[in-house]
């Protein structure tokens, strides 16, 4: 059975892992003429404890304009990889990143394929909260690719060269 896939969704958070996903899912996007969101989800619960435990409208200003030159950036560069610009969406929401990729994104937009690095954090936030990838592929309402290779499908390693 052949799978064409037209809407993917690639959540990145700025880690390497996420921004080899990232350029995989250019790749398949292209191969499938498909359309691409990229996503970033800003979890304000971090934030919790400074402050005085709030997030005053000032630093949630900031945030979402870092994430959304980030995501700018990450467009630009699939755009310079020959991807149609038209066919790339870049989107910023706040939430719990879990939930807000495994299903609500993927309800509202409708994406059929989602890829996704294997892990952006450390070993001891997986351990604390759970891996965001482990928590999408376990409850995704859509099919989920765990991105572990670069786009020449070489392993992705976190050595500095």
């Amino acid at each position: 059975m052949e799978q064409d896939y037209e809407k993917i969704l690639v959540p990145v958070d700025g880690s390497k892992e996420a921004e080899m996903a990232f350029h995989k899912a250019v790749k398949v996007a292209q191969m499938n003429k498909g359309h691409l969101d990229v996503l970033t989800v800003l979890d304000t619960k971090q934030f919790i404890g400074l402050h005085g435990g709030m997030l005053n409208g000032d630093v949630i200003y900031q945030l979402s304009e870092d994430a959304q030159k980030y995501l700018n950036e990450l467009k630009d560069e699939a755009v310079k990889e020959g991807f149609d610009e038209k066919k790339i969406d870049i989107h910023v929401r706040f939430g719990e990143p879990k939930t807000v990729i495994a299903q609500e994104f993927v309800e509202e937009y409708k994406n059929d394929l989602i890829m996704i690095g294997s892990t952006g954090m450390n070993a001891v936030t997986r351990l604390l909260v759970g891996s965001v990838s482990e928590y999408v592929t376990r409850n995704a309402r859509t099919d989920v690719i765990i991105v572990r290779t670069d786009v020449d499908n070489k392993k992705i390693t976190n050595k500095k060269k």
